[in-house]
């Protein structure tokens, strides 16, 4: 459970801002709350079910640096020939770039990728208590042995499918 209280000391923001956040947060159902002297907000999806792109959004509204080329929120700018100003082309692509990258990473993946930087750099994350191992936090082994699965399956497939002396079909599970 996060406090409000504590996330706004630690990262010295107003709780005002914070409860309006995490307010529209849980009408999203991306965080769910708890009241009382130990509540406070945890996710209420997956990490890998969150979309950075998708929170942003709620957050900020609109991706597009201009509204002429926004997708939820269009509006017709003062150009006289929309379809061939050079502006709203280049805008156009800005937007499409932004959200191509921040509707490809959940925050599984970004927490992956802090972890994965401190791991490198031999560094203790300043989020994790002291007396918890790095490596417990990180899925690395899980993923390697999750590939490796992956790449032996694949081999044994394809070794009895392109076998001419195996007269019986693989194992389908």
């Amino acid at each position: 459970m996060l406090q409000i209280s504590e996330l706004a000391s630690k990262e010295k923001l107003p709780i005002k801002f914070l409860e309006q956040i995490f307010t529209q947060l849980k009408s999203a159902g991306y965080v769910a709350s708890r009241r009382g002297k130990f509540g406070g907000y945890s996710l209420a999806r997956p990490m890998s079910r969150i979309k950075f792109g998708a929170v942003i959004r709620l957050i900020d509204g609109p991706l597009a640096p201009i509204r002429c080329v926004s997708q939820t929120s269009y509006a017709r700018c003062s150009c006289p020939d929309e379809n061939h100003c050079g502006l709203r082309i280049l805008m156009f692509d800005v937007r499409n770039a932004v959200s191509t990258i921040l509707d490809r990473y959940t925050l599984a993946d970004i927490v992956e990728i802090t972890l994965r930087k401190y791991r490198r750099d031999k560094v203790t994350p300043p989020f994790l208590h002291r007396s918890i191992p790095l490596t417990s936090v990180l899925p690395q082994k899980k993923e390697a042995l999750r590939s490796k699965r992956r790449a032996a399956a694949r081999n044994r497939f394809s070794r009895s499918s392109g076998s001419e002396t195996n007269n019986h079909p693989p194992n389908v599970r």
